[in-house]
């Protein structure tokens, strides 16, 4: 396992074709400053372009926290021209996770707050262990969620529930977040990251072009009608099946044997 750091705060470890991206802000409970976010999208950007990397896991290093969400000590001290410098930043950290080409999943534990829970909805599957605490409250501090929650949320759950969870501001435990489909998977407490590995591995060992190319028509074609989605879907397949990948998972497949995937 090797590992490689982006800045002070972000981590990102090898498991052969897993890659974990770490957030590791424990003193903060990985608030995320400006310059945690500016790690977050250098880490993001590596990952996007690694063709060896075929599925990241979104991790903390802290023991009862995901991520609390933006850091609002470091935002106390900000003018509103400090707080448009940061804009940018923040939103690349949110968009960089969302816009990886590969499948991801986030495991939560504890709080996975306002852009906290922002990052693990960026993810492709949410893994959470019963202690997870999840909630989008930015507006009962005079903001709104600005991460991508307005957008992601009803597309997990509907419109209608998205309202009221981000108008309440409210928290949800674990148990109703499984419920109510905010998050994927439901473990036993300390076995998120464990669980959401194991998944990845089992993911990694499927066509690399495949897996992208299943993200990228289950991505562009949510909210197009379904003549638009067909077609959205027909030119991954085509960018699939013509790749190498298709004629190995074949041969494989006929041979009896686990597919050496040229991956392009």
């Amino acid at each position: 396992m090797s590992e490689e750091r982006f800045g002070e705060f972000v981590l990102v470890r090898r498991h052969g074709h897993v890659a974990e991206l770490v957030l590791d802000r424990p003193k903060a409970m990985n608030a995320v400053s400006t310059d945690m976010a500016g790690s977050i999208v250098g880490a993001c950007t590596a990952l996007a372009g690694d063709r060896d990397a075929r599925v990241v896991v979104l991790t903390s290093s802290h023991e009862r926290a995901f991520c609390v969400g933006a850091d609002l000590k470091e935002r106390n001290s900000f003018s509103d021209a400090d707080l448009m410098r940061q804009r940018p930043v923040t939103r690349g950290a949110y968009t960089g996770v969302l816009e990886l080409p590969m499948p991801t999943i986030a495991a939560v534990h504890g709080f996975a707050l306002g852009g906290g829970f922002e990052l693990a909805l960026s993810c492709d599957l949410i893994v959470a262990d019963r202690t997870a605490v999840v909630g989008l409250p930015e507006v009962s501090v005079g903001v709104i969620p600005g991460g991508g929650g307005t957008q992601l949320l009803p597309r997990r759950v509907g419109a209608a529930r998205a309202a009221e969870l981000i108008f309440s501001a409210r928290r949800v435990e674990a148990a109703e977040a499984a419920e109510l489909g905010l998050v994927d998977q439901l473990v036993d407490e300390g076995r998120d990251r464990g669980e959401a590995l194991a998944l990845a591995a089992r993911i990694a060992g499927n066509s690399p072009v495949g897996l992208r190319s299943a993200k990228r028509a289950l991505r562009l074609g949510q909210g197009l009608d379904l003549r638009a989605g067909l077609e959205i879907e027909d030119a991954a397949w085509r960018a699939t099946a013509f790749s190498g990948d298709r004629p190995e998972g074949v041969a494989a497949f006929n041979e009896k044997r686990t597919p050496n995937w040229p991956g392009e």
